[in-house]
């Protein structure tokens, strides 16, 4: 491949997003489209806003209200966006979330809840999507940084969130043959709706103290999977990108308020 600024296009693709609605799930969607993809994005709730941003970039669009729990409810998604787009070329599993409570505390309903909303989803879009992709196409699958350290209060959320790195690289080598790349986001410190609740819960922690970057934006976890969904990557897969601003890599520093890290 000769790299020029086309290599980073994505013109004729065609993408399908989970958890579009807002929040990384849209901004993805968007730049997808924006980079020239066709794009079919789902979301339990309503995904107006995100609609007509895409309807604004000119590219083909199919959208669904479901659950991507409900595994017939992907099935029937998927084969009706490749049925209105084509074969598809870029799976982008972001729908996800997670709530705080001590491990002893989280009954089985609530556990299964997790397990369904943060694995479960992910295992039922490759399942209905991969044998409508093209050969050469890509997998995104949006994990956290929760996935390479301990959780305390979200034990079972970050346990799936490793399980989907695990599948990720699993199902690098089983696609292999079909040169279809399975590659993770690890994202942190992006506030999205939804999150609101989440510091309140820990105490109202002034979290952007940890993160050497501080808070970023949906944007800046949008562009890497654009990244990944195309051609620049090609020789990319089974891998994760940490997309934290730098939490990872402080392992525990916190900035104090004169601007010294500290264990």
């Amino acid at each position: 491949m000769v790299l020029d600024a086309s290599s980073s296009l994505l013109t004729g693709k065609v993408a399908v997003v989970t958890g579009a609605a807002r929040g990384i799930g849209a901004a993805t969607a968007v730049a997808l489209a924006r980079f020239g993809a066709d794009v079919a994005i789902c979301d339990k709730e309503d995904q107006s806003t995100t609609l007509k941003a895409l309807e604004e970039t000119g590219r083909k669009v199919y959208a669904g209200t479901l659950d991507v729990r409900d595994t017939e409810a992907v099935e029937a998604f998927v084969q009706g966006a490749h049925a209105e787009l084509g074969a598809l070329d870029v799976l982008v599993n972001n729908a996800g979330g997670g709530f705080w409570a001590p491990f002893l505390e989280v009954s089985p309903k609530g556990q299964r809840a997790l397990i369904d909303e943060n694995f479960t989803t992910v295992a039922n879009v490759v399942r209905s999507g991969v044998p409508l992709m093209n050969d050469g196409g890509s997998i995104v699958n949006v994990t956290s940084v929760e996935a390479h350290r301990a959780a305390p209060g979200f034990a079972v959320y970050a346990a799936m969130k490793a399980a989907v790195e695990q599948l990720t690289k699993s199902l690098a080598l089983e696609l292999a043959h079909r040169r279809i790349r399975v590659n993770c986001v690890a994202p942190d410190a992006i506030p999205t709706p939804g999150d609101e609740g989440l510091a309140e819960s820990v105490g109202g922690l002034d979290y952007a103290a940890k993160v050497p970057f501080g808070l970023g934006t949906p944007d800046d976890c949008a562009a890497p999977i654009v990244f990944l969904a195309g051609p620049m990557s090609g020789f990319m897969t089974g891998t994760t990108l940490h997309v934290d601003g730098g939490t990872h890599a402080a392992s525990g520093w916190t900035r104090r308020p004169d601007g010294v890290w500290t264990p």
